[in-house]
């Protein structure tokens, strides 16, 4: 990493009431793009991660501590030996819900594709090389309507 694409964002949740739509949540699920992410949140929770029985678990906060995301681009170099995490944000506690997430990402041209530690006879590569950039500015694509219509 030279010239890393790392992010930090300061993210506010409102609090929802009444029926909450995966539409209209704090923010849907989704995986992180990158390679980690350092999540410092506040004590107000909010923070759903899915379990590999495919059901919505609370990321309850612990105080003093982070909460740390394996990113796609993990997923893609470990040949899915580590998963992305698929997690959203539902802020049914009445209150201001406040996180800041910092994206741990790699140089726009560093190449991602499987280790060969990573592959074997029951273990085939499962993914094509790519970017770093390539990657994120397609999620970015596939996530943010008004890039879609300068791309498409």
């Amino acid at each position: 990493m030279q010239n890393p694409i790392s992010i930090q964002r300061l993210l506010h949740y409102p609090p929802q009431t009444g029926r909450i739509a995966e539409g209209t949540i704090g923010i849907g699920a989704h995986t992180d793009y990158g390679n980690l992410t350092i999540l410092a949140q506040d004590d107000v929770g909010g923070l759903q991660v899915m379990n590999r029985d495919g059901q919505w678990i609370e990321g309850t906060p612990i105080p003093g501590t982070f909460v740390i995301n394996i990113g796609d681009l993990i997923q893609k170099l470990t040949n899915d030996l580590y998963l992305a995490n698929l997690h959203r944000v539902v802020n049914t506690s009445g209150r201001e819900r406040y996180s800041i997430p910092f994206f741990i990402d790699a140089d726009y041209d560093a190449v991602f594709e499987p280790l060969e530690s990573c592959i074997g006879p029951e273990n085939p590569a499962r993914y094509a090389p790519v970017t770093c950039g390539a990657h994120k500015f397609g999620r970015f694509v596939n996530s943010y309507s008004h890039l879609q219509q300068k791309v498409g």
